[in-house]
């Protein structure tokens, strides 16, 4: 199965075609799991970690998938960037890197990194989160979250809730959500963190159907509740971080008689009651399995070997 792209950047390069493909190939990949621990399509390819900021799951899912499959992995994170330090620029990191490795996965804080990354990598090259722009990668394994908890992608009613202003997960998700028919959203924020103007636009211009609400409980009725943390590392000012934080907390309460999958990108920081963790619905930690699954997938058909 071929892919419209060499390097996936954000989610607004993505065909229906693309995305339909990917989730048959990660099924693919969840029944390789569950016959055996994976297999040696990739040996002999090498991966590059480059993690500018800190990750934990991204990180591990990358490496870890990257394994499952028979590859091997170099890795850079943090104090390890030598060139960052000495001022090289990203450009010329990724032809570096360019050079060792058969693809390249990178995490870095500012926006619009990952671009200018791809425009000059010589291997294949996926964004594993650019600043507050876009985590292509989380919303695939989103997706294919929805399809295996939902049953349906097409006619899914989602409510996000939390950070919608800096969080790149419901960013990106959005814009692959736009993609499938008659899709609509609730949003559901503090005034300071609605949904920026460029998501917004989007729904416009595609034609759907979105409200805008500050309660919770006006989004429950939804398929998908996908909850989101308050970025601490986005916030210049701190105390509009504390004051900001906590404004939704998701309790057992909210969800008697309710039907919907709860999902959330993590780490959580109090947005979930821990009590949440045993009902059916919650979704959160099926979800961490599938970003493997999905990467696994992903770095297949990247490098010619579905």
């Amino acid at each position: 199965m071929l892919l419209s792209f060499q390097h996936l950047t954000s989610t607004k390069q993505l065909s229906r075609e693309d995305t339909d493909a990917i989730l048959k190939v990660a099924a693919d990949m969840e029944n390789l799991l569950e016959k055996k621990s994976g297999d040696d399509r990739l040996k002999g390819k090498v991966l590059a970690s480059l993690f500018y900021e800190p990750s934990t799951r991204t990180r591990l899912s990358f490496e870890t998938a990257m394994h499952r499959l028979g590859g091997d992995v170099v890795t850079a994170d943090g104090f390890q960037f030598s060139s960052l330090y000495k001022g090289e620029t990203v450009e010329d990191t990724i032809v570096v890197v360019g050079q060792y490795v058969d693809i390249i996965a990178m995490r870095h804080p500012e926006a619009g990194s990952a671009d200018r990354a791809a425009s000059v990598s010589p291997v294949p090259f996926i964004n594993a989160g650019d600043g507050p722009r876009q985590h292509p990668t989380q919303a695939l394994l989103d997706l294919y979250t929805i399809q295996k908890e939902v049953g349906h992608i097409d006619g899914l009613h989602i409510t996000m809730v939390g950070d919608l202003r800096y969080g790149r997960t419901v960013h990106s998700l959005s814009f692959l959500l736009g993609l499938y028919k008659n899709v609509k959203f609730t949003l559901v924020s503090p005034r300071e963190l609605t949904m920026p103007e460029k998501v917004t636009e989007f729904y416009r211009e595609k034609g759907i159907e979105y409200r805008e609400a500050e309660s919770i409980e006006e989004g429950l009725n939804a398929d998908v509740l996908y909850m989101t943390r308050v970025q601490k590392e986005r916030f210049a000012d701190q105390s509009e971080y504390e004051r900001l934080k906590l404004k939704y907390i998701l309790t057992p309460k909210h969800l008697v008689g309710k039907k919907c999958t709860i999902m959330h990108p993590l780490p959580r920081v109090g947005e979930i009651d821990p009590a949440v963790d045993s009902n059916p619905r919650a979704a959160y930690f099926r979800e961490v399995r599938n970003g493997m699954i999905t990467r696994m997938a992903l770095l297949s058909m990247l490098l010619g070997k579905v």
